[in-house]
């Protein structure tokens, strides 16, 4: 469980009883995983995906919203600094 430090609830998440932690909801989880990897693929657009997510789990995520999801993702993948070489001489 996740301890709740804004207004909105992420997707893939629900509020917990007591208001203040987030509990992960694995069915939006993994739809919004295959979402993502669809639209990184070009599978389908971001629309599109936002479209599948909203019939599939029942609830709302802008294309934007995705977008912003995935960016993040991308930006958590890839280990940035000057530590983090990808077998390249600097």
């Amino acid at each position: 469980m996740k301890r709740r430090n804004s207004s909105t609830i992420p997707f893939g998440y629900k509020l917990s009883e007591d208001n203040k932690t987030l509990e992960k909801v694995d069915k939006e989880l993994s739809a919004l995983n295959e979402i993502k990897d669809g639209v990184k693929a070009g599978a389908f657009s971001l629309r599109g995906g936002v479209e599948i997510l909203q019939h599939q789990t029942g609830r709302k995520l802008s294309a934007m919203g995705l977008k912003k999801i995935i960016d993040r993702d991308d930006l958590t993948d890839k280990p940035t600094g000057l530590l983090s070489r990808d077998d390249e001489t600097v």
